[in-house]
């Protein structure tokens, strides 16, 4: 447990404390227990009080929280009430049957979030000792098309007890579900956009233009950005790590191009330039399988569109072993 772990338990327990608890903290595998016993915490009063607000906050309602974490509405109600009587804060303005967080709310979910994953992690290090229990991971469609799917079937023969549960989505998405403690790591083609996000590079990725065999540029082999922004441009939708990335690269090249076409899955624009209705420009990746049947032609970018893969991950969170493991799992298969 290192010191954040430390300063976050002894904000919630009270900094008075601190000598105590990170005595106790410093005695093993009995800490929680000591610790319940010597603050007479029980889990509705610390791990649960938190939870629901947590769930509250992410749903910005008292009645949708009660549904999801199946409990009444006034028990949702009791445990805010209890928690704002205790630190002596307003966590939520009511009005009417609506709600919405303070400034001290949001600051609170920030650490309340990660006070229940650390006591999560307590309880499952503590009776399983990393051995079983669920990892996380979220990552982007090309990553989590081409790269995930080998790096846990790798991680998974090193630990077979352990279950891990895989959500893929848009880079923006993979950063949000890190931020809300819903996924452990997240894997993106981009620098995270937040300040509470640690990015570790693993590898790196390029992005190729594609051309139907018909095209005029099929014979080129390089192309410069200028000449492919003379056709119908088919782009991936706004906000997509792969859009964001070529729009950046657009505008370093001060051209502006109006896409014939956008779609959120890379298979349709694909597709599309089979059809000879425009070109596209996709990670390499993505696009190896059209290539080497003959489906489309790739050309070289003269001025290559490079970009680095990132796992992602809470400044505050804590990494058991396993995950270090992923983490240097992703590192090895990107220096290969």
């Amino acid at each position: 447990m290192n010191a954040i772990d430390v300063a976050l338990i002894c904000k919630a327990l009270g900094d008075a404390n601190r000598l105590e608890i990170v005595k106790m903290l410093s005695d093993g595998e009995k800490c929680g227990c000591k610790l319940l016993e010597r603050f007479e915490i029980t889990q509705p009063t610390l791990s649960h009080h938190m939870k629901i607000l947590v769930e509250v906050y992410r749903q910005n309602s008292v009645t949708r929280a009660a549904q999801a974490l199946h409990l009444s509405q006034p028990s949702v109600s009791l445990a805010l009430r209890e928690l704002e009587d205790y630190y002596g804060v307003t966590l939520f303005e009511r009005v009417g049957r609506r709600i919405s967080p303070t400034e001290c709310g949001r600051e609170f979910y920030g650490y309340a979030v990660h006070v229940v994953s650390l006591m999560d992690e307590l309880e499952t290090r503590m009776r399983n000792w990393d051995a079983i229990g669920t990892v996380r991971i979220g990552a982007t469609v090309t990553i989590g098309t081409y790269l995930l799917p080998e790096l846990v079937r790798r991680y998974q023969a090193e630990f077979p007890a352990l279950h891990v549960d895989v959500q893929v989505c848009r880079a923006s998405q993979v950063e949000q579900l890190v931020l809300d403690n819903r996924i452990d790591l997240g894997l993106i083609e981009t620098q995270p956009e937040h300040e509470e996000l640690v990015a570790v590079p693993f590898s790196r990725d390029e992005l190729q233009a594609i051309v139907p065999p018909s095209s005029p540029l099929a014979g080129r082999g390089e192309v410069a950005i200028q000449e492919l922004a003379q056709f119908p441009f088919l782009m991936r939708e706004p906000g997509s790590a792969g859009r964001k990335a070529l729009d950046g690269y657009l505008a370093l090249h001060r051209l502006s191009v109006q896409p014939a076409w956008e779609s959120v899955s890379t298979q349709a624009l694909i597709k599309a330039v089979v059809e000879g209705l425009g070109v596209a420009v996709l990670p390499k990746l993505l696009i190896q399988q059209d290539v080497a049947s003959g489906n489309v032609v790739p050309l070289t970018l003269q001025e290559p569109l490079r970009r680095t893969l990132n796992i992602v991950y809470h400044k505050r969170k804590y990494l058991s072993e396993s995950m270090q493991r992923f983490i240097a799992l992703c590192r090895e298969t990107g220096e290969q």
